[in-house]
């Protein structure tokens, strides 16, 4: 050996020291401590404990796992299937029912009463025999592990009841691993070791209904179709008129495709009749309402349409006596004229609404329905009523800029449109931004008019509803109407791209929580927090709505919700465009 060189047997020491020094993936995936307990397993700050099931009923239910798949409890399940030899099972099975059928004829030579469970027994078996002797089926012994992860012990007790309660409610009956936690915590790693060994005899088909080839569906024979299920690439198809309710909210970032969706929807629904009324903001219905051939209706200082504040409603049936025809109208104006005065003293308040109801004395009009044909009064006859009123002289100064100022022609005159049937925009776009609310506030009471008393089924989508959400009175009318929608077959869709304004609104929670369908597009990482909150998301939704393209996100129904890529036909995109070009082929 030359000097100064190491010898192989110490270059090998050498280099093994010098790795034992370097991370290695164990460093990386190894918890700071653990802890084994007779119940339990501590992995750091998480705590785990391992269910294995010991008994099963005499029939298996097809997908019996699929409370506990679907279940927002973080666990891992293992599921261990060894076949058995057939003709070494037969031979087993031969002896078995030898001995069945022994006891039975020493029970009889007793005189004992007939054994119903014996008899049950030696039919099991024989069925048994026929089929693994015809190749029907074969045996298997199968093991099936649970371990339930918590991040606090009183939680992880709470989370093991409620899943032996799942299982034992479809008798299938759990135990914990006792004083072989460490065991069971490695049963159900992903290293095929099956280290408890707690097998129980099953055939081909009880098997089948244990592995867990199963995912959400939405999917019925009717209504419509909302995109493909991105777990199965099903058809998401069903009518949400049919569901608890059939109000919507969509909430998704600026660009995540949440217009896009709801005119697909709109175009699809509109084929069975539904009618469709709209309140844009942007102008970005119209190529689609000009497509389908509906009514557009543009709300500004300069249009020729006008819409009443006063006008009262037809009444087709006597459903409503007229007074409270008169008083509810007379709230849904307080409440208007609360917006667009703002802040009201508490004299001011009672002041203003006894001058409503002398506005509509002055045109003859009170409690009796009959008088409910006389022409409204404007906000005009509600200036002049306020002037022969002592202590209205505030009110006055400010619906002065409604009646003789800025804004005179928008709320001052009778109205000149008619909610016909089919497809249906207000828009609102051309509106400054300070008429903006008191216009979605205005036409939302204008369609709520026509619709109450004239049921059919209706979709009514508002489009940037977070401008609601900025005042009181419109977020509070927003979510009476979604509370009342139900009772008229109604399906109010709530469009909304700033999340935040709309979630941390009472209101906008209360909103969401009378909806049956939400679908949550892309977020944005500011947002994703309060979305995950409110619609008590896991991790892996959460990063999917982070992660995901334009179209694709959640969609809730009911108790059920799936992953959802919306999709669309040539003629479908180019209709929702606007762009008919491609008719001209035909």
């Amino acid at each position: 050996m030359i000097k100064g060189f190491l010898s192989s047997k110490e270059g090998e020491e050498a280099i093994e020291n010098f790795k034992k020094g370097l991370n290695s993936l164990l460093d990386i995936l190894a918890p700071s401590a653990i802890a084994v307990t007779p119940y339990y397993l501590q992995l750091g700050e998480i705590f785990c404990q391992t269910l294995y099931v010991y008994a099963y009923p005499r029939y298996l239910q097809t997908n019996w796992l699929f409370p506990i798949i679907n279940s927002d409890v973080n666990c891992d399940i293992s599921l261990f299937i060894y076949p058995q030899s057939t003709p070494k099972v037969m031979e087993m099975l031969k002896k078995q029912v030898g001995r069945l059928e022994s006891t039975r004829h020493i029970e009889e030579e007793k005189g004992l009463a007939r054994d119903p469970e014996l008899e049950t027994a030696i039919q099991d078996v024989e069925e048994l025999r026929d089929v693994l002797q015809k190749g029907e089926l074969k045996l298997f012994q199968f093991a099936l592990y649970i371990t339930i992860y918590s991040s606090s012990l009183e939680e992880l007790k709470v989370l093991v009841k409620e899943f032996e309660s799942l299982l034992a409610g479809q008798l299938v009956y759990t135990k914990n691993a006792l004083f072989r936690s460490e065991q069971g915590f490695n049963s159900t790693l992903p290293i095929f070791s099956d280290e408890l060994t707690v097998l129980r005899n099953l055939d081909t088909g009880s098997l089948s209904t244990a592995i867990p080839f199963v995912s959400s569906t939405l999917t019925s024979n009717a209504g419509v179709l909302y995109g493909l299920n991105r777990h199965n690439n099903t058809l998401i198809l069903f009518d949400r008129f049919e569901l608890e309710n059939a109000n919507m909210c969509v909430f998704a970032k600026s660009g995540a495709g949440k217009s896009y969706a709801v005119k697909l929807e709109i175009l699809r629904t509109l084929m069975f009749g539904t009618d469709v009324i709209v309140i844009d903001p942007e102008n970005e219905y119209k190529p689609l309402v000009n497509a389908m051939g509906g009514f557009y209706l543009s709300l500004s200082l300069n249009s020729p349409e006008r819409i009443n504040p006063f006008d009262l409603p037809v009444v087709y049936d006597q459903s409503e006596t007229g007074e409270e025809i008169l008083r509810s109208a007379v709230v849904t104006l307080h409440g208007l004229l609360k917006l667009m005065l703002g802040e009201l003293t508490p004299e001011e308040d009672a002041l203003l609404d006894r001058a409503l109801f002398e506005t509509y004395a002055l045109k003859d009009i009170t409690a009796d329905p009959a008088t409910h044909k006389n022409p409204p009064p404007t906000l005009s006859d509600l200036a002049n009523v306020l002037a022969n009123m002592p202590g209205a002289a505030s009110i006055l100064s400010r619906l002065q800029k409604y009646t003789e100022g800025t804004f005179a022609g928008f709320l001052n005159k009778p109205t000149n449109i008619v909610l016909r049937p089919g497809f249906t925009v207000f828009s609102i776009r051309d509106l400054e931004e300070e008429l903006r609310p008191i216009a979605m506030y205005l036409v939302l009471t204008y369609i709520w008019n026509a619709i109450r008393f004239n049921p059919k089924k209706r979709i009514l989508v508002i489009d940037e509803a977070w401008w609601m959400m900025q005042y009181e009175d419109t977020a509070r009318f927003l979510y009476g109407l979604a509370k009342r929608a139900r009772k008229y077959h109604l399906g109010l869709t709530v469009i909304s791209q700033d999340v935040e304004d709309f979630l941390t609104s009472r209101f906008g929670k209360a909103v969401v929580s009378n909806s049956s369908l939400q679908l949550l597009l892309k977020q944005s990482t500011a947002s994703i927090e309060v979305v995950a909150e409110t619609f008590n998301l896991t991790e892996g939704e959460k990063y999917l709505l982070l992660e995901s393209d334009v179209g694709e996100g959640l969609l809730f129904a009911g108790s059920n919700h799936v992953a959802i890529r919306v999709i669309s036909s040539f003629t479908e995109d180019r209709i929702i465009n606007g762009d008919l070009s491609f008719l001209s082929n035909f």
